[in-house]
């Protein structure tokens, strides 16, 4: 029998046998059970966070409030959205001043209508000053308004609150909101600020003290402060009325949208934690929304769509001629918007050409 036969051949066998494998088939190994264990950990942690984050969300069950009178539902793979901020003096917010009337008012208003396959939208912003036709909504007394011929937009949602801003949107435009979501004062400032900021241009310095904001022309990183100032902005911009804040607030919003997907927020775990614990406790929603597991797959569902995959225009309006502080829909023009949308349509250039909504100048300050 040869050398190799005997011990030493065994031992060279045995060694191979004890070998390490290759590089690459330890680090697959490696991450076979690092996903392994970060599943495992990852369940329960997320077990925690579910229950610490659907305790945050307050909710509103529109549906049970309006009942049947509502616009038909249409099921084309669209979705349209209220979007309100909420200008409430309340709690935290007192600091921006005494509500009139004690109560709270819609400060901002958007339809958000996300097209088939959620890869584009439209937003159409409605002046909070628009005159319009007010419908008969429950109070928080529990007892009947009977609406108004003539009342300003933001009023319903002083007056009967989620619901009666629904139901005047849906009165207006003849489409059904599939959801709603509500953002306070501070609970924007607090979602800026987790999110460490948002970074804008400004063509013009912008100095408004009634919002507590004072840009320099070029590149500001704004803090939540700041940016809170920045969409309340409106006699230092443009002809200092609603439809130049609308403006800023549009401009701004596709400024938040790039920071969001630029700093990563999805793929930075703590900075996702964070920002959903804060901004769970900063919204309200609609009942079908209010929990975290559909909460995070409508967000999901949005993260396909860009800034420049999004149309924003302001209802088309003209200058009431009855009082020159508010402003009337274009009624030809404003159905033409809603009728693009229920048909999941881009909204036509023609429905803003003759509209003073987006002919100032105020949304040419911040890029």
């Amino acid at each position: 029998m040869s050398q190799d036969s005997t011990g030493q051949g065994g031992g060279r066998a045995a060694a191979r046998r004890l070998r390490k494998p290759p590089a690459r088939r330890r680090a697959l190994r490696a991450a076979a059970w690092s996903a392994a264990g970060v599943v495992l950990l990852g369940g329960a942690g997320l077990g925690y966070y579910y229950v610490k984050f659907n305790g945050n969300l307050k909710t509103v069950d529109i549906d049970a409030a309006l009942g049947s009178d509502r616009p038909q539902n249409v099921d084309n793979g669209s979705m349209d959205i209220l979007v309100l901020g909420s200008d409430s003096r309340g709690g935290a917010n007192s600091e921006y001043g005494r509500d009139d009337g004690g109560s709270a008012r819609s400060d901002t208003a958007m339809i958000i209508h996300l097209y088939e396959g959620h890869q584009k939208a439209s937003v159409v912003s409605i002046p909070r000053d628009t005159m319009i036709k007010r419908p008969s909504c429950a109070t928080s007394e529990g007892k009947t308004d009977p609406g108004s011929s003539r009342a300003m937009f933001n009023e319903s949602f002083t007056v009967g609150g989620a619901a009666c801003a629904v139901k005047t949107v849906e009165k207006m435009s003849g489409i059904r909101m599939d959801h709603y979501i509500e953002v306070d004062f501070t609970g924007f400032k607090k979602i800026i600020d987790k999110l460490g900021g948002v970074e804008v241009t400004t063509t013009k310095p912008i100095k408004d003290g009634a919002s507590h904001l004072n840009l320099a022309a070029g590149t500001n990183k704004l803090n939540g402060e700041q940016a809170l100032g920045l969409v309340r902005t409106r006699k230092s911009v443009g002809d200092g009325s609603d439809l130049g804040r609308i403006q800023l607030q549009q401009a701004f919003i596709k400024a938040l949208i790039k920071q969001v997907k630029g700093i990563g927020v999805f793929d930075n775990p703590k900075r996702l934690l964070d920002v959903a614990d804060t901004a769970t406790k900063a919204i309200t929603t609609d009942k079908s929304l209010g929990d975290v597991k559909s909460l995070m797959g409508f967000a999901q569902s949005l993260q396909g769509i860009d800034a420049q995959d999004m149309q924003m225009i302001t209802l088309p309006v003209a200058g009431d001629p009855r009082d020159p502080n508010r402003v009337v829909p274009l009624t030809k023009e404003s159905k033409l918007v809603w009728d693009s949308l229920l048909a999941d349509k881009p909204i036509p250039a023609e429905a803003t050409e003759n509209s003073a909504g987006d002919k100032g100048t105020a949304g040419s300050i911040v890029q």
